[in-house]
């Protein structure tokens, strides 16, 4: 059981997904679908990679081992070392020499432990590393006071193009192009899938995904490479980016701007385009220029000390619903984009953080429902029940949870399997 609401916050940010859904066919087709939802399937969607399943029935790897709490000289701090990049920027940051993680890990410990976990922050940040120091929810308000950004942030663009011909769901036809990668982003565009859109995922040929993302972050989508820093990647990208209905992007705010994917940008060189985007951080102050992951939200933001099991050592949430939530709300926002502009309204910007939704589940009391859902609040826990209830078959042997919730009865599925990474052409339809 978890100190904070996270079934029914699970419940909620899926039910906003598919009640957008229901409201975009509604403007398509002059008809709203009835929408259903199993709780419990939401609250295994939220587990998804956990629930993945390989050929030979093992579940993913988790959290390497530079990636963890560690007590510092006056607390904890948590570090996220998953990728190559951000794990050598931890060593260098720290003046640990690379080596094997058995090696340089005890290296990491003293290290850490020898600073107090503000200077370890600063000092990993400053490396292009990621590292936080553990705050109570008190402490990291008093330091970003509330500003009164909406969970779901939009904000107009301009003139809106027509979208296709309605098709059988309420995405049918739309196009999508998906610049995001981890948790977060990924949830979002193949619940877009899932409802009819054709998505077509872009990597960095460079910086591929992790292994153990590969199929979980790819499902439902065409996968494919383009390579940015090239001026043929960049004509690549233009050519995507102005035959799609939406792009979405999961970077650091300013990361995509030297390839003209700012918001604004998108805005001036692709007209009618929506835009949207995910943070860890939003995008004010100090920490709106810093990169984020769940786990590191969690310990900033004080949801580590309020799941603390002995209260000296923060703890966790028992799944990655930071991620999973904003994930479902962003494909939510974006719904709700492409219904204004079924509707001949302005084509809008979308932006939702992580911290923001840490926030809106901290303002929330367990026990009770996060968004007014008709289900027995404190009636389900996440990690409970039958894990294969809601599993389905992604092709070639692997496993995982289908795409929660009904339309008019009929249970939505994943397109496009197996999911196969960065084996698609770099075109429309993808």
């Amino acid at each position: 059981m978890s100190a904070l609401p996270v079934a029914d916050c699970a419940v909620a940010s899926v039910s906003a997904c598919l009640t957008a859904a229901a409201e975009l066919a509604f403007a398509r087709t002059g008809r709203r679908p009835e929408v259903t939802l199993d709780p419990a399937h939401a609250v295994a969607a939220v587990r998804s990679e956990v629930l993945l399943r390989d050929p030979a029935g093992r579940g993913m790897p988790g959290f390497p081992p530079l990636s963890r709490l560690w007590p510092a000289a006056d607390g904890w701090v948590r570090t996220h070392a998953h990728y190559p990049w951000h794990r050598s920027a931890l060593l260098a940051a720290l003046g640990v020499a690379d080596g094997p993680d058995d090696v340089a890990g005890p290296a990491v410990g003293e290290a850490i432990a020898a600073l107090p976990a503000a200077a370890v922050e600063e000092r990993v940040y400053a490396a292009g590393g990621l590292a936080v120091a553990a705050r109570t929810a008190g402490q990291w308000r008093a330091e970003n006071p509330p500003d009164g950004t909406p969970l779901v942030r939009t904000v107009d663009l301009g003139p809106a193009r027509v979208l296709a011909p309605a098709g059988e769901l309420p995405a049918s036809g739309v196009r999508v192009l998906d610049l995001t990668r981890a948790i977060a982003g990924p949830v979002a565009t193949r619940m877009l899938a899932a409802l009819g859109a054709d998505v077509l995922r872009v990597d960095d040929p460079a910086r591929p995904e992790l292994d153990a993302l590969r199929v979980e972050g790819v499902i439902g989508k065409a996968s494919t490479m383009v390579d940015g820093r090239t001026a043929a990647g960049r004509e690549l990208l233009d050519r995507l980016v102005d035959r799609a209905d939406v792009v979405v992007t999961g970077c650091r705010p300013g990361a995509l701007d030297r390839l003209g994917l700012a918001p604004g940008r998108i805005a001036e060189r692709f007209p009618g385009t929506i835009v949207a985007t995910l943070s860890a951080w939003g995008t004010a102050g100090a920490w709106g220029t810093r990169r984020g992951f769940d786990s590191l939200v969690q310990v900033a933001t004080g949801i580590g000390w309020l799941t603390s099991v002995d209260g000296e050592r923060p703890g966790a949430l028992p799944c990655q619903l930071l991620d999973h939530a904003t994930g479902y709300f962003l494909a939510a926002g974006v719904l709700d984009a492409l219904t204004r502009r079924c509707r001949g309204r302005a084509a809008t910007h979308v932006s939702v953080s992580l911290e923001r939704t840490a926030q809106w589940l901290l303002d929330h009391e367990p026990g009770h429902s996060a968004a007014g859902e008709d289900h027995e609040p404190g009636h389900l826990a996440v990690g409970e029940g039958d894990p294969d209830a809601h599993r389905v078959d992604l092709g070639g042997g692997w496993s995982g949870v289908g795409p929660p919730g009904m339309l008019d009865g009929r249970a939505l599925s994943w397109p496009r399997l197996p999911a196969a990474y960065g084996a698609a052409p770099a075109a429309w339809p993808a």
